[in-house]
């Protein structure tokens, strides 16, 4: 059984900064790690990508601020968020392309308020 666990989340002020995890339990082969968010009322968007060969994308709302990266010894995906913007409020969630299929976490809640 995989399972993805995710932390991390949290309120934080405008301008500041949350770095999010994202573990996976079980022997799998990563293909490639995602983050995505939804926002109320909103479709879930893709946030950042990570392929296997650890290139990246990122949606361009984020560009500049958020970044990914990956333990692989971990099987755990990272995401840093800097410079905190109110639209960046979202349940973000995790998502792990596997060679035992595609798995997503329980998604954690990001608040940014003053």
């Amino acid at each position: 059984q995989v399972q993805l666990v995710e932390s991390g989340g949290g309120l934080v002020q405008p301008g500041g900064s949350l770095r999010l995890s994202c573990a996976a339990s079980g022997s799998i082969f990563i293909y490639a790690m995602n983050w995505f968010r939804q926002a109320p009322g909103k479709q879930r968007e893709l946030v950042a990508h990570m392929f296997g060969g650890g290139s990246t994308n990122y949606a361009d709302s984020v560009k500049g601020r958020f970044t990914i990266s990956r333990d692989k010894a971990k099987n755990t995906a990272y995401l840093q968020m800097n410079s905190l913007k109110p639209e960046d409020t979202a349940v973000y969630y995790c998502n792990f392309a596997t060679d035992r299929g595609s798995y997503w976490g329980q998604g954690t809640q990001v608040t940014v308020s003053s």
